[in-house]
Parts: structure tokens; C-alpha cells; sequence
């Protein structure tokens, strides 16, 4: 018998509901989270599953599963879940940092009273993992940040940000994928495509896989942003 809490069923709406583990970023809870998804793989009522940093959101088909069964199946895979140690894959992220690509990256090290050496070497040397992917399509947030660089989020927000930002945002840090409104903090840019609709598989990173970061110089972005234009997946893939 487990002595973990069982998790929370949250009707969301009349063909979802989200089944919650708990209300911080740990990675124990995202273990949960990954291996209930998993375990629901195959079921005949299910429709999608969304994995969050604490709860995955379920949709099914009500004509073939009432609320309540649901419910009393969901508790049940719950528990006999187990929860794998690594069930993602490792990947290395180019990423060009500062000037052009990483425009706050001189003012986060300033206010961490660092350079910016120093925040680029904390900022890649994390094996990070990839918690969710949400807010826009392949938004790939990530936790393991160096808590030394944990930066609030910006006053004001930009209206735009380039695809492929590498920022960070509180204890946070993100793969962006699509040009989009952030206050996140940009200190670089990768050339790496997370989405690309036209290109098999569309996304790239899923939950539960890890991340890092390698620093390249500019020139070197251009011409693997040529190549990832193209449908090449420019991540290496190391397991």
C-alpha cells in the first residue's frame, strides 16, 4: 500500500478533468504525473492527456465513461503507477548567447552581480528537464535552473520575443518556439525548432525529456538556423 496522498480529480468541464498531485514544481510530482500518463495509454474512453508540472489533464469520451467511474479508474491508476527514474531523452540544445540573440543577458548578470560569462556558465551547465509544454505550441518549460540566476519575471512584458528564445523566468526556464508576448528575461536564442507543423514529428521535446544547453558563437546560428529552416532537427540527441 503507498503512502503517497492520492491526487485530486477536478472535473474541467463535461470531457476532462484534471487529476492533480500536488501544488509546487518538484520533480517527485512530475514523476507522478508522467507515469499516470503512461499508465492510461490504450484506454478505450480516452481521447488526449496534457501533462503539467503537477497534474494531467484528461479528456475523454463521456459516452463511453461516466464521471464518477472515471474518477474511481483514474484513482486506481494512480496508485498502481510507478514512476520511472529517467523516461525521457537527452538532448543538447545549441544556443547563442547575448548581443543580438540574448538581449537582457548583460542586465540579468548585472543583477545577479556576475558577468556575463558567468551567467551563460550557470545558465548551461544544468542537465535540465522538460516539465510541460504549454501557453503556445512546443513551449517547453523547464525546471532545474542554478537557483543563484533565479530571476522575477519583467515589469513590463514584450510584445514580442524571436522563436527559439532561451530565457528565464522566476525559478523557471523555457525553450520558446513560436514568436510570442513574454516578460521572461532573453539570454539567448537557439536555432533548434521545437515546432515545425510540416516536419515529422512536429514536436521535438516531450515531458519527462532532459536538456542542455551548449553555447556556440553567432556565426555558427546562422548557419544551423539555414539547416533547421530546412527540417533539419539541429539538437543532438544524446540517449
Amino acid at each position: 500500500m503507498s503512502d503517497r496522498p492520492a491526487p485530486r480529480i477536478l472535473p474541467c468541464g463535461d470531457t476532462a478533468v484534471a487529476v492533480e498531485f500536488g501544488e509546487a514544481i518538484d520533480p517527485a510530482l512530475s514523476a507522478r504525473v508522467l507515469a499516470l500518463d503512461a499508465e492510461l495509454a490504450g484506454r478505450p474512453w480516452l481521447v488526449e492527456t496534457v501533462p503539467t508540472y503537477r497534474s494531467l489533464l484528461v479528456i475523454y469520451d463521456p459516452v463511453q465513461i461516466g464521471f464518477d467511474e472515471l474518477g474511481e479508474s483514474l484513482l486506481e491508476a494512480a496508485a498502481s503507477a510507478v514512476p520511472a527514474s529517467a523516461s525521457g531523452r537527452t538532448w543538447t540544445i545549441p544556443v547563442a548567447y547575448g548581443g543580438e540573440h540574448g538581449i537582457d543577458l548583460e542586465a540579468t548578470a548585472a543583477t545577479h552581480g556576475i558577468t556575463p560569462e558567468e551567467l551563460v556558465r550557470r545558465h548551461s551547465a544544468p542537465l535540465y528537464q522538460v516539465y510541460m509544454i504549454g501557453f503556445l505550441p512546443g513551449f517547453a518549460y523547464l525546471g532545474g535552473l542554478d537557483p543563484s540566476i533565479a530571476t522575477p519575471r519583467r515589469t513590463n512584458p514584450r510584445l514580442k520575443t524571436p522563436p527559439g528564445t532561451i530565457s528565464i523566468g522566476g525559478v523557471q526556464a523555457l525553450v520558446a518556439s513560436i514568436e510570442a508576448p513574454s516578460g521572461w528575461h532573453l539570454l539567448g536564442r537557439t536555432p533548434v525548432r521545437n515546432f515545425m507543423p510540416d516536419r515529422e514529428p512536429a514536436f521535438l521535446l516531450r515531458p519527462g525529456d532532459r536538456v542542455r544547453f551548449e553555447p556556440i558563437e553567432p556565426r555558427l546560428f546562422d548557419e544551423l538556423d539555414r539547416a533547421a529552416a530546412a527540417g533539419a532537427i539541429v539538437a543532438e540527441q544524446t540517449s
